[in-house]
């Protein structure tokens, strides 16, 4: 049976690099894969998600919660034939973020818990219900402190070609509220497995943390 699988988690917590490594290891066990990675950026679905990262409509404050939610879920809707059309012929379906994200990221401007319990409530009944998009069957959830994810966004530059961050990932503090609410969703929220990327004070390598990753998604394909 076709799984479909997501990798997410925190900002800088290399989502893409562990998506990729999840794939060519599925690969060599010889497992069908088909990948996708979100936003979509390039295709006319992501236009709206692209400007308000660009701060075309204004502070990312200004925009958080359920407007800035639809911009990303249409670009999901948009690929949920391609996601469906996959699992439908046998493929796993590996996707680098997806509908976690808007929970994670939208959801940290909520600090009232049952505000961000009725968001999390109505942003499933956006996407799976009213858009009908597929839903995984495994949430991989990356763990890494905000002040080592600013630093490692840093290093590796961003989306905007000038300051290396957009504005979201530019603000310290909306990716320490984003850390503590992908905490809260991992531990309350089924099909959702959390892997932490340090080891006490250090972080871990990227084929340590692959392992941790394999090791989650081979339990979850026993099961």
């Amino acid at each position: 049976m076709a799984r479909f699988i997501v990798i997410d988690g925190t900002d800088g917590a290399g989502k893409k690099t562990q998506t990729e490594l999840l794939i060519a290891r599925m690969e060599r066990e010889g497992l069908p894969v088909h990948a996708v990675s979100f936003p979509r950026y390039g295709n006319p679905s992501a236009y709206f998600v692209e400007k308000f990262l660009r701060g075309g409509y204004g502070a990312a404050a200004d925009n958080m919660g359920k407007r800035a939610s639809l911009f990303y879920a249409m670009d999901r809707f948009d690929a949920a034939p391609e996601i469906r059309n996959a699992l439908g012929e046998g493929k796993h379906v590996v996707t680098d973020r997806y509908v976690a994200s808007n929970m994670g990221h939208q959801g940290s401007f909520m600090t009232d818990l049952a505000q961000r319990d009725a968001y999390f409530a109505w942003n499933d009944e956006l996407e799976h219900g009213i858009l009908g998009i597929p839903r995984p069957d495994l949430n991989v959830v990356l763990h890494v402190p905000a002040e080592i994810a600013i630093g490692l966004k840093r290093q590796a530059g961003g989306k905007d070609g000038k300051s290396g961050l957009d504005i979201v990932e530019s603000d310290i503090e909306y990716l320490r509220a984003g850390e503590r609410c992908y905490l809260d969703i991992a531990a309350r929220f089924p099909r959702f497995r959390l892997v932490e990327c340090m080891d006490g004070d250090r972080l871990r390598s990227r084929e340590e943390i692959h392992e941790l990753v394999w090791k989650t998604v081979s339990e979850f394909f026993l099961t």
